[in-house]
């Protein structure tokens, strides 16, 4: 591990000084609502910003165990299931980036009063949801909202943080991350057991409630007001073509991927490369946009920074590998070793607590060592995964479950010092009044990231499974190629701790020649 002086990298704070050339100066001389703000009272709406967070990814991986339950109870078919958990993921990622930019114009406080709101109330729907159908489109909504409170928090904590507090903030929202993705398994096996196995899939939403209501309360008080209000000025009207663009890109493409299962045959492929075009439209629509003087839904200026975009595609990289181990573990160990959906939730307990704990130690330790700490934190993930597939191939039975729980422990540790460093080292060079566009950008990757390792590495597993390999075969041969994109990973870090070591991590270009 390199020191601070032998490794030359930004300062993950930096980005409090990073100026936009479209801001007026006096943009940059006071934050409304938030100079003011004593430490204690920041650390407060973080607080809250983090309940919000952690109840919304929650229900990404919660529902995973609970697709049984659902299926008993509404008599759904596996179609159904699918749209209930792919619906979420496709019109999550699909209005990230639109909400960045929403919450830049009008204010984060306001975006994220918005979203959480639809959230509650999109979860009370699914809770009280009389069929599958009806429980689909409540999914979608949620979807929605949870896409409208994403980029809201990673962008409240560029506007409240600087340096290494923000650093900091940032462990503390990637603790946030690893602990809801591992522990919603076991969260959901607690609520599916003690609401019965026809009606307990219900209380997976309904506990959403009382968090949200209280959330809600609590955020009125204490997140600034007019937090990113007009920063990006007169001009910032939204760019509806620019939205209409990325939308269908991320639908043509995200939609095979979250479908892969359900919708056979090869046609469907080709809505990927319409998805490829309509992203090169996408760009050169913005391009155009910028030139014109008007605000672009993604400024050319912000792709062009290096260390945010490596840090985008290096998060798109991972989520598509550590993503993908919790989808594939959760299949063997409920469908190979027959575990309830309690045993399962209690099985991915030790990713969860490393996680936690290392991600809030990412956040203090970012700031010193840079981008070495996200690839030694690869590197654990990497090697964990590894040892998982052999502990899988040595112990059988249902004891494999509980054998696996060192390596998902030293993968936890190691996604710790991945997600929140990543982020923090990504947005370093962002102007703060696009924070909510790039934290928009970086998500969406993150969710393609995810469908396209889920599409990847469950056609694998499955394969396996149907050509009457086992389970136990199905998640090596799917661990393997979850390895592969945590290698890719793993590559794009190097390159970029090279880059800043060489100190060409700013944009390739000057960005007072862009307009955007």
């Amino acid at each position: 591990m390199t020191s601070a002086t032998e490794d030359p990298e930004p300062d993950p704070g930096a980005a409090a000084v990073a100026v936009d050339p479209d801001e007026p100066p006096e943009a940059h001389s006071s934050i409304p609502g938030i100079a003011g703000l004593s430490e204690r009272h920041k650390y407060r709406a973080l607080a809250v910003c983090l309940l919000v967070g952690f109840m919304t990814l929650l229900d990404v991986s919660i529902v995973n165990v609970a697709l049984p339950s659902m299926q008993k109870g509404l008599h759904a078919t596996p179609a159904d299931l699918s749209w209930v958990v792919s619906g979420y993921a496709l019109t999550f990622g699909l209005i990230l980036v639109p909400s960045g930019v929403f919450g830049d114009m009008v204010g984060r406080r306001t975006a994220f009063l918005v979203g959480l709101a639809a959230f509650t109330i999109a979860s009370g729907l699914c809770g009280i949801a009389p069929g599958a159908a009806f429980l689909v489109v409540a999914r979608l909504v949620q979807g929605f909202a949870s896409g409208i409170l994403g980029p809201q928090i990673s962008g409240l904590i560029q506007e409240m943080f600087s340096g290494a507090a923000r650093a900091r903030a940032f462990g503390y929202f990637g603790a946030t991350v690893g602990l809801a993705t591992a522990i919603g398994p076991l969260v959901g096996g607690l609520l599916i057991a003690a609401g019965g196995e026809d009606h307990g899939w219900r209380w997976v939403f309904f506990v959403n409630l009382p968090i949200g209501v209280v959330a809600f309360v609590l955020a009125l008080r204490l997140i600034p007001g007019c937090v990113g209000c007009g920063r990006i000025g007169a001009k910032g009207r939204i760019d509806w073509v620019g939205v209409a663009l990325l939308g269908a890109s991320v639908v043509a493409i995200m939609l095979p991927l979250v479908q892969e299962q359900q919708w056979k045959g090869r046609g469907k492929w080709w809505l990927v490369v319409l998805g490829v075009l309509l992203a090169i439209g996408f760009t050169q629509w913005e391009r155009r946009v910028a030139a014109s003087g008007r605000t672009p839904l993604v400024p050319p200026a912000l792709v062009r920074i290096r260390s945010y975009t490596r840090g985008s595609v290096l998060g798109l990289l991972y989520f598509a590998g550590f993503t993908t181990i919790f989808f594939i573990f959760t299949l063997f160990v409920q469908n190979g070793l027959h575990y309830s959906a309690l045993e399962a939730g209690l099985a991915t307990t030790p990713f969860a607590v490393g996680s936690a704990v290392s991600a809030t130690l990412g956040g203090r330790l970012v700031g010193k060592h840079g981008r070495p700490l996200v690839i030694l934190g690869i590197v654990l993930v990497t090697v964990a995964t590894g040892a998982a597939i052999l502990v899988v191939h040595w112990v059988h039975g249902r004891g494999a479950g509980v054998a696996t729980a060192g390596p998902l422990l030293v993968a936890g540790v190691g996604s710790g010092l991945v997600i929140a460093p990543n982020l923090a080292l990504s947005l370093s060079e962002v102007p703060v009044a696009r924070a909510g566009t790039a934290g928009g950008v970086m998500q969406t990757a993150q969710r393609l990231g995810s469908a396209l390792g889920i599409a990847c590495v469950g056609a694998v597993f499955f394969s396996r499974v149907g050509h009457g390999k086992g389970f136990a075969n199905a998640f090596q041969a799917g661990a393997v190629v979850a390895i592969c994109f945590e290698a890719a990973a793993l590559v794009v870090a190097v390159a970029d701790w090279r880059s800043r070591r060489a100190g060409t991590s700013g944009t390739g270009e000057t960005p007072a020649d862009d307009p955007a």
